[in-house]
């Protein structure tokens, strides 16, 4: 089942680019989160939209908000797409995909990874869930939705 508006984060933990744990539960109550899945590493729009969130991040971090990228890729393909890029903010590997499925992102078009952001508040409440294969109206939507 999709998580909406309103439901609690559910606890998660994943690899992150330094090889570290990430645990969701080390964020609530502390700040927001920009979580937002995405198809692959390196193709068009998916590096268009973690551009955004780049150019976007102080804003971002200026509202107390921390982005979390999350993709099947592998660490080491988050690893090199971080470092081409500059990307300021975390990626996950969700290479079982168990994250997509705990959050109930769906394919697009059947076969094609979702392209899905939550956004969730200090609380660790889900307060918005936005799904588009457009990627950076995602960032107008969750920057939007955190300086309300």
């Amino acid at each position: 089942m999709a998580l909406k508006v309103g439901d609690k984060l559910p606890n998660f933990k994943a690899k992150d680019t330094n090889g570290n744990l990430f645990d969701s539960q080390d964020y609530i109550g502390k700040q927001p989160l920009v979580i937002y899945f995405y198809p692959k590493d390196e193709t068009k729009v998916c590096t268009a939209q973690a551009c955004s969130f780049r150019d976007n991040y102080e804003e971002f971090k200026h509202l107390g908000a921390e982005i979390i990228g999350i993709s099947a890729d592998s660490v080491q393909s988050h690893i090199k797409f971080k470092s081409k890029f500059n990307l300021p903010f975390i990626l996950l590997s969700d290479n079982d995909k168990k994250l997509r499925k705990l959050f109930g992102v769906e394919n697009d078009f059947l076969i094609i990874p979702g392209r899905q952001t939550f956004v969730v508040d200090k609380n660790g409440f889900i307060i918005m869930v936005f799904n588009s294969m457009s990627g950076t109206i995602h960032i107008e939507k969750a920057l939007k939705v955190l300086k309300k």
